[in-house]
């Protein structure tokens, strides 16, 4: 499903007057890479560059053509990890975040009883 216009503007514009929106973007997107989301982390760092620095200069800072990183982002696209890794590397850097991974165990959560 294509997204509107409307959409597309309200997260750049949410984006720009919201650096904690824009961190949390960027944030999503890398623990969906982690947590093995690979399309999901498309979508997400698709919409946060839209939303801050532009595929021409990703694609500058990277070396690959912005229509390339374009494609390689669409829910078609089959991103390599050496791509990948150097897009997320860019954008930390110029978000001045770094990320780490931190492992932890998953919570224990209760089956629901079965009443009957």
């Amino acid at each position: 499903m294509a997204l509107t216009r409307d959409f597309k503007e309200t997260v750049k514009d949410r984006a720009d007057r919201d650096p904690e929106f824009r961190d949390e973007l960027l944030t999503e997107a890398l623990e969906a890479i982690v947590c093995g989301d690979v399309d999901v982390a498309k979508v997400m760092l698709r919409d946060y560059i839209n939303a801050t620095v532009g595929f021409e200069r990703v694609g500058k800072a990277v070396d690959k053509d912005p229509k390339s990183l374009m494609r390689m982002l669409s829910s078609c696209g089959n991103p390599n990890v050496k791509n990948l890794f150097s897009v997320t590397r860019f954008l930390q850097k110029d978000a001045g975040v770094q990320f780490s991974v931190v492992s932890t165990k998953p919570r224990k959560t209760k089956k629901p009883k079965l009443v009957g």
